[in-house]
């Protein structure tokens, strides 16, 4: 390769169907992580996807054609609107101000079946015509894969020399956009491609049914059960899209076992998904934040358990799980028979702790009940009528001691018309019937789950009842009549999220509990709950409980989760208190400034397999740079300088000792200097941790010892080198927020034994694009 070789040559291009568009939590997934990458490539970032009218005028602010200050994607632009593509172009209104392209894919409905059927002759992929997700996929695919290839051209055509055409990474999530990948491998673009699963389409409809879907992977007919479900050809996409992709990845271990089974491909590393973390100033203020949401809470519960209020709101802790209305998968199922066995111990126990808890997962409903609705109504004429009558006592004795006398007695100061008044606001709290457990009328709710559920353990919030259940099938805004909170204030005002999943390949609503300090409950058949466990010595000395589902029995999970609420309940609000600052400890290991780093490894990986020789020219020019004593030919000091970078060196009384007082507001900081993939200690409080001690613990000359402390915590799961190795330093320079250190990254890689790394490495033959249009 002749001429320098920069990082300003490489163009980042992130396709997925959730681009801009909320569906699901790929949306999440995305939206937050756009920071860290815009700080990495700038306006050589571009995300695609679909182009919704419904929502694209609130989240995209466009850029007029004229205005496009890229001369290439101007080009292209032009070329795809002269035969009739329609599409938005502009900054995505979230942090960071990403470029997005959006295409309109009914603009090329006219060229669906000409696609569809050249689909199936260069892949052989089938494609039913009443599948309109299918057809949707496949029309944003032939899209996407014209304008890559157009754009390649162009940036090539406007290159001055043959080293400074840039080189184009391509990433993909989920199979609605891995048509595309599909047709940039069968037409041979010099493109680096990564596809992300997060979360397999068979492993999906596999779990939804009654099977013991972890203990059978292994002896699954993929093909059979994907034509059971009718979801063939759909698994045809995903598996093709994986075994194209250069570099195929997914969110957890749990996944990437799962994937290894039904698409038949190892994947090449694993990226956890992070969450933009916002650090308060002060301890205190997120604590002050949970007391506001939770008297928005008592709000409710006052208004929705009217006439049987005979619980102490002091006394009451509010428990929650969250998510699509996925019965088993969700572990809705689990929770309720764990609250009936909560109930019963709580009760034998003459506990006086209340437990309220809420079940917010969406269904099909036609309005609120009358009941929901009555009891806020209620609550509010009482608060109405006791302010009326502390608006007209305040007077009276405005005036009484305006004319310098005290009041005599009370009928000086409250009159009978204002007890009247109160008295019947009083009898207007009395009924017969027991607070409903539902807040919506359901489409059929002599069918639905969750109901039939309750009905099966008798939850009926009774009077002798410490457990009640709220079932919420309707996600929360602010406009709801009956529990006016956004979700985020909702979560905040809670004590414990609940969230004992079969299937859930990552996992946000955990991680969205910790950064906001709420405890919660997980299964190690999550994604999150193995993340956790690997980076945590004892999660749920940090408020982070793990239920086993993996190699218990689902009576036993049950029993486990059940003694996980009961554990909670038997806290004092101090010990709460404590917990919830030690959980929001946790929300550093959660920051895209540090699960950015795997998204790091994966694209170096993408590159060094697709452009070996770039990927090294880029490498020695950055050597040569850093140092301008090394000869580009001396070839033992570069190797000799790389090796001093990477020795572990862990300065004296790192990592050796545990955190101080939980008042201490110094110890927060504490998990932001703690080493990549480093298990974070018992608090002081604890005895240590000796999985902490024993992964550093080791004798400079030991290389054993090294290796396997090199592996001994995979949480970042493209694993890292050692515990000193590429990731501390990329955190210390502050690379997230600007020029990548290709020297350590391939270093750290090629420690890591990633395929494609080594100097030797030739990628496959690949012949000429050909023409860009499909």
């Amino acid at each position: 390769m002749t001429g320098s070789a920069t990082d300003s040559q490489i163009l980042l291009f992130e396709i997925a169907w959730e681009v801009a568009n909320k569906v699901g939590g790929i949306y999440t997934v995305i939206k937050t992580k756009v920071p860290v990458t815009v700080a990495e490539y700038g306006d050589r970032y571009t995300l695609i996807g679909p182009l919704s009218y419904k929502t694209a005028h609130m989240e995209v602010e466009p850029i007029d054609d004229a205005a496009i200050e890229s001369i290439p994607m101007r080009n292209t632009l032009a070329s795809l609107r002269s035969r009739g593509i329609k599409y938005m172009y502009g900054r995505w209104l979230t942090d960071g101000n990403p470029l997005v392209l959006l295409f309109d894919v009914g603009s090329a409905h006219h060229r669906m079946n000409e696609w569809k059927s050249d689909l199936w002759n260069v892949a052989g992929i089938p494609s039913p015509p009443d599948d309109f997700e299918t057809n949707e996929a496949i029309v944003f695919g032939y899209l996407v894969a014209w304008f890559l290839g157009e754009i390649k051209h162009s940036h090539d055509m406007l290159a001055s020399s043959e080293s400074t055409k840039p080189h184009i990474i391509a990433h993909f999530h989920e199979w609605l956009a891995g048509v595309a990948l599909v047709l940039l491998r069968k037409r041979n673009f010099d493109i680096a491609t990564i596809f992300t699963t997060h979360a397999t389409l068979l492993g999906r409809y596999l779990c939804a049914g009654d099977v013991d879907f972890y203990n059978n992977l292994k002896f699954f007919d993929v093909d059979a059960e994907a034509g059971k479900r009718g979801i063939y050809h759909r698994y045809c996409i995903e598996r093709a899209a994986t075994h194209c992709a250069d570099v195929f990845t997914t969110v957890s271990h749990i996944t990437a076992y799962e994937a290894e089974w039904l698409l038949k491909r190892k994947p090449d590393g694993v990226l956890p998904n992070g969450l933009n973390v916002v650090k308060f100033s002060a301890l205190h203020e997120f604590q002050n934040l949970h007391a506001k949401s939770k008297e928005k809470i008592h709000e409710f519960v006052r208004g929705h358990f009217y006439g049987h209020l005979d619980f102490e709101l002091d006394n009451t802790v509010y428990f929650f799980t969250a998510g699509r209305y996925e019965y088993r998968n969700k572990g809705a199922d689990m929770f309720i028979e764990s609250l009936a066995r909560l109930n019963h111990r709580l009760k034998s126990a003459g506990s006086k702790t209340t437990v309220v808890a809420f079940i917010i997962m969406p269904a099909k409903s036609h309005s609120y009940t009358v009941e929901a609705l009555k009891g806020q109504a209620v609550m509010k004429q009482l608060r109405d009528t006791v302010q009326d009558i502390q608006d007209h006592i305040g007077k009276r004795l405005f005036e009484s001691a305006a004319r310098g006398k005290m009041p005599t007695d009370a009928k000086a100061v409250i009159v009978e018309e204002d007890l009247v008044q109160l008295k019947r606001r009083i009898f207007a709290l009395k009924r017969d019937s027991l607070p409903p457990v539902v807040t919506h009328n359901l489409v059929d709710d002599a069918k639905d789950p969750i109901l039939n559920q309750i009905r099966n353990v008798r939850l009926f919030n009774d009077q002798s009842d410490r457990v009640k259940i709220v079932f919420h099938p309707e996600f929360l805004n602010s406009n709801n009549p009956v529990l006016p909170m956004d979700y985020e204030e909702f979560v905040r005002g809670c004590h414990l999220g609940v969230f004992p999943s079969y299937y859930e390949p990552w996992g946000y609503t955990p991680g969205e509990c910790t950064v906001m300090g709420v405890p919660s409950i997980t299964t190690n058949l999550s994604g999150f709950g193995c993340f956790m466990e690997e980076m945590i010595s004892v999660p749920s000395d940090y408020g982070i409980y793990i239920v086993d589902r993996r190699m218990k029995s689902v009576e036993e999970s049950c029993d486990q989760l059940a003694s996980y609420m009961e554990e909670f309940c038997n806290k004092s609000r101090r010990q709460r208190i404590n917990q919830r600052n030690r959980t929001e400890r946790l929300s550093d290991l959660l920051d895209w400034k540090r699960m950015g780093l795997d998204y790091v490894k994966a694209r170096w990986v993408a590159l060094r397999r697709k452009f070996p020789e770039y990927a090294a020219a880029l490498q020695r020019q950055q050597e040569l740079e850093e140092s301008g004593e090394i000869n580009s030919d001396d070839d033992e000091e570069v190797a000799a300088r790389l090796a001093r970078q990477n020795r572990s060196t862990i300065p004296e009384g790192e990592l050796g000792h545990g955190y101080e007082s939980d008042g201490n507001p110094m110890t927060r900081e504490d998990l932001s200097n703690l080493k990549y993939n480093s298990k974070v200690p018992r608090p002081a409080s604890i005895p240590g941790s000796p999985k902490l001690f024993k992964s550093f613990a080791y004798d400079e000359g030991d290389e054993e010892e090294k290796r396997i402390a090199s592996n001994a915590n995979p949480a970042g799961l493209f694993y890292d080198a050692g515990p000193d190795g590429y990731d501390e330093a990329y955190l210390q320079s502050g690379a997230v927020h600007g020029k990548v250190d290709v020297s350590s990254v391939m270093d750290s890689l090629k420690a890591m034994g990633i395929r494609g790394t080594s100097a030797s490495y030739a990628p496959p033959s690949v012949g000429s694009a050909g023409n860009s249009e499909p």
